[in-house]
């Protein structure tokens, strides 16, 4: 099966699931051919098609709760109840029981094709290297969330680096287009996830996003206490590894799984109702691009930290870290490098195949 078919039959799966929004679709497609990394957020589809066959030796590990879709644009902060800022994975719509090595060596090649496009500097050797290290401490240690406070000070200026004009964040999503038909379930979905359930608010589409683009997105915008303030609800769907034949009669949405048993500081305003999912919005509440990053940033001590976040994931089940680590110490050191090098090949292929027949050259 080509890209182009595998794309296909996934987006007519998906449209069997929940409503498409034909235009962020389309948005999608026309993005997937911009760049390699855009076209690697935007396929995991196609990853857990691939993944599988070309890596055969490595997808035979100890499953665990599983990310899925990981990469390295996969990482963001919030407020925990507490109100201390926290960083780590912020996103689990695919999340799944897969082999642990999954999370690995997606998370690796996302760095690969981030190296690829100098969005990142360091050889990719050192990449996977830090990356198994974090990831490795992590498990030994018991993980334990990143409060950005006196002890992860290098990542607190890493992450608040983008964060420090909230005026432009709230230019940009007052200038966003009123929805005029909102379902009524969605429209009691937002209102009761504001403060106060008087606030008057209106309803904005969002493009956001690149393996979710095409689904339904409704963004509250209110006026609150002399600021403004934001809440988001957009459908959840059963892993692409339910399409894909890996788990074909799973149609378990794990989101909510993944997040109560990670080890994590939680975001007092996630929440997930009837396969929904609302979330707040705001500068300190949302994914950092690589792009974005200061120059000065420590690449080594992020992918570090990147790979000792994604333990904190997998120790959710603590009864398979004996088991990991054990697979673990059996691997030849390469093991990593030498899937990712394989699956960015596999992905940079399907990448110039998509822009062939976008007709871009």
């Amino acid at each position: 099966m080509t890209i182009v078919e595998a794309t296909r039959a996934y987006e007519a799966w998906l449209g069997q699931q929940i409503p498409i929004i034909r235009a962020d679709l389309a948005a999608k497609h026309e993005r997937m051919a911009e760049d390699a990394f855009s076209f690697f957020r935007a396929t995991f589809y196609r990853w857990m098609q691939l993944l599988p066959e070309l890596c055969a030796e490595a997808f035979k590990a100890p499953a665990v709760l599983s990310v899925g879709d990981l990469h390295v644009e996969n990482y963001g902060t919030w407020r925990d109840a507490e109100g201390r800022l926290i960083w780590g994975i912020n996103d689990f719509d695919e999340a799944a029981p897969l082999p642990y090595t999954n999370d690995l060596i997606r998370l690796a090649t996302s760095a690969s094709l981030a190296i690829e496009q100098e969005n990142l500097i360091l050889p990719l050797a050192k990449a996977c290297a830090v990356i198994l290290e974090g990831y490795t401490t992590g498990l030994e240690t018991g993980g334990g969330p990143f409060v950005l406070s006196e002890q992860h000070r290098w990542l607190r200026d890493i992450a608040t680096s983008r964060l420090r004009d909230p005026t432009l964040y709230w230019e940009k999503l007052t200038t966003l287009s009123t929805i005029k038909r909102v379902p009524p379930k969605v429209l009691t979905l937002l209102r009761n996830a504001l403060p106060n359930k008087d606030v008057p608010f209106r309803v904005a589409h969002r493009q956001a996003g690149l393996g979710s683009l095409g689904r339904e997105r409704y963004t509250a915008l209110a006026d609150w206490c002399g600021g403004k303030i934001a809440r988001e609800a957009k459908p959840l769907v059963p892993s692409a590894c339910v399409w894909s034949g890996l788990r074909p009669h799973d149609k378990h949405i794990y989101y909510a799984d993944i997040l109560r048993r990670s080890v994590r500081a939680a975001d007092p305003f996630l929440d997930l109702q009837d396969s929904w999912i609302l979330r707040r919005l705001s500068p300190y509440c949302s994914r950092i691009e690589l792009a974005a990053l200061p120059r000065s940033r420590e690449e080594e001590k992020l992918l570090w930290g990147m790979g000792r976040e994604l333990a904190n994931i997998h120790l959710g089940q603590r009864p398979a870290v004996p088991r990991i680590l054990q697979d673990l110490r059996r691997r030849k050191s390469k093991w990593l490098r030498q899937s990712t090098e394989i699956m960015t090949t596999a992905t940079l292929r399907d990448w110039k195949a998509w822009r062939k027949r976008s007709g871009v050259t």
